[in-house]
C-alpha cells in the first residue's frame, strides 16, 4: 500500500509560536470575525509576521531571528538578546542613581524600574538555564548622565527601543512557554516607555494604535554607543 502523502513530506518545519497560532484557519477567522476584517487585524497579523495569502494583509517578517544567532540557536538565542538588553536596562539605572541627579519620588521610581529590570535579568538567566543554554555575559557599560533632563530622554529612548526589541522577535519564537515569558516582560517595558513618555510630553503611544517592532540589527546598532566592551 502506497506511503500517504501526509507521511512522505516528512515533519512540518518549527514556526514561531505566534505564528502557527494566526496561521491556522480556524483561529485566523475567529480573529478576522472578531475584527470585522479590519485594517487593524492586517496590522496586527503583519506585526506577528504572518504569511497571509490574501489580500486584506500585509506581509512582513521581522528580520532579527537570523541576527540573534550570535547569542545562541533558537530561543535560547533570542532569551540570550533579551538578557544583553536587560543587562543594559539594569545597569543603566542602577548609574542614574548613583548619580544623585533625582531625589525623592523621582528617585523611588528610578529605583523600582531599576529592581524591575533586574528581576527581568534574572528570569531571562533563569529560563537560557531550563533550555540548557550558556546565559549571555554581563557586558560593561558607560552611559552620558549630564542632567536630569537628558536622563529621563534617554530613559525614554531605552524603554520604548526594549519594548520595541521584544515585539520584534515574537514571531521567531517557538516555544509557547518562552512567548509567554517574552510577552510579560514586554508589557512591563511598555509601561515603563508610557511613564516615561507622559513625563516627558510625548505620546504615550508614540506608534499609534500598534506598536512597531524593531529588528535585532536596528535595536543592537542602537544600544552600541552605550557598550564599553
Amino acid at each position: 500500500m502506497p506511503e500517504s502523502k501526509e507521511r512522505e513530506k516528512g515533519p512540518a518545519p518549527a514556526r514561531g509560536a505566534v505564528a502557527r497560532a494566526v496561521e491556522d484557519p480556524v483561529s485566523r477567522r475567529k480573529f478576522m470575525a472578531l475584527t470585522g476584517g479590519s485594517a487593524a487585524a492586517a496590522a496586527f497579523l503583519a506585526a506577528c509576521g504572518s504569511d497571509g495569502d490574501t489580500t486584506t494583509m500585509t506581509s512582513a517578517k521581522p528580520a532579527g531571528g537570523s541576527e540573534t544567532a550570535q547569542f545562541g540557536k533558537g530561543d535560547v538565542g533570542i532569551l540570550n538578546y533579551a538578557l544583553t538588553l536587560e543587562y543594559l536596562e539594569t545597569a543603566f539605572y542602577a548609574d542614574v542613581v548613583k548619580s544623585g541627579l533625582f531625589k525623592g519620588a523621582d528617585l523611588e521610581t528610578i529605583r523600582k524600574f531599576g529592581a524591575e529590570e533586574a528581576e527581568h535579568v534574572d528570569a531571562l538567566t533563569a529560563a537560557v538555564e531550563q533550555l540548557g543554554g550558556t546565559p549571555a555575559p554581563e557586558p560593561k557599560t558607560e552611559f552620558p548622565l549630564k542632567s536630569a533632563k537628558s536622563v529621563l530622554e534617554l530613559a525614554g529612548t531605552v524603554e520604548n527601543l526594549g519594548a520595541a526589541a521584544y515585539l520584534g522577535q515574537a514571531a521567531n519564537i517557538k516555544s509557547p512557554e518562552v512567548l509567554a515569558s517574552a510577552l510579560a516582560i514586554h508589557s512591563v517595558e511598555g509601561r515603563h516607555a508610557a511613564a516615561l513618555n507622559t513625563l516627558l510630553g510625548r505620546p504615550i503611544a508614540p506608534d499609534g494604535a500598534f506598536a512597531k517592532p524593531a529588528d535585532a540589527k536596528t535595536v543592537l546598532k542602537s544600544v552600541e554607543p552605550f557598550i564599553v566592551s
